[in-house]
């Protein structure tokens, strides 16, 4: 018996889902690029099973990251996800306009933003995601065709941002050094994970790369998206 295609069942499952939901629900348009939607989605899911295996108190140990505590990794993934929802709402709701604002994360904005209390910081990783995912769902079959550019001339494809958010969830699930696993990230993803991870750790400060239209090299001190 032969294999379903991994995007055949993302399709059957997604169109279930629906029939469960009815009419009122939220759903990703017909165009949305589903398999790296669905490696976004799981990878969050994931982050938040790891998460909540760590206590207040483990938040502040080491990552897996050389100098970079635990607590600075899901602020990151936390204001990640921020960044790609005002990224795609933007550029939803003003087309053909740039962004006011650069999209990059600055490092060190990062590290005085992940002193929050540990509530705070899994509160924005939690609010963060629902409100990525309700950009991701509002955009229509158009919209997912855009390109968004910031103040500083990046430009960012649309349809890329599922996948720019799968590297940095999965990225990140392993960074945190709390039983992540490379085999548990989803084929076609982990094969690209593979080839990043030998220069992971090496004590580099910018936590991530990025996908962009362009992508420039980041700016010392700074994170690229």
């Amino acid at each position: 018996m032969s294999a379903v295609p991994v995007t055949d069942g993302l399709e059957a499952a997604r169109a279930a889902l629906r029939q469960r939901q009815g009419a009122g629900a939220r759903y990703d348009a017909a165009n949305a690029p589903v398999r790296e939607l669905s490696w976004a989605r799981r990878g969050t899911a994931y982050f938040a099973r790891l998460l909540n295996t760590l206590s207040d108190a483990d938040l502040d140990a080491p990552s897996a990251i050389e100098g970079v505590p635990r607590r600075e990794i899901v602020a990151h993934v936390g204001y990640h996800a921020r960044a790609l929802g005002e990224i795609i709402a933007w550029a939803r709701q003003h087309p053909g306009l740039s962004l006011p604002v650069k999209a990059s994360l600055e490092t060190g904005d990062i590290r005085r933003k992940a002193t929050q209390p540990a509530r705070a910081l899994r509160n924005l990783f939690a609010h963060a995601e629902i409100h990525l995912n309700v950009e991701w769902r509002d955009l229509d079959e158009t919209q997912w065709d855009a390109i968004a550019e910031d103040a500083g001339g990046q430009r960012f494809a649309i349809r890329e941002t599922p996948r720019m958010r799968a590297r940095v969830i999965w990225l990140h699930a392993l960074d945190l050094d709390a039983g992540g696993r490379l085999a548990d990230v989803p084929p076609g993803l982990a094969e690209h994970m593979a080839q990043l991870l030998p220069a992971r750790y090496d004590g580099r400060p910018d936590m991530v790369g990025a996908t962009t239209c362009e992508t420039p090299p980041a700016r010392p001190g700074t994170i690229n998206l």
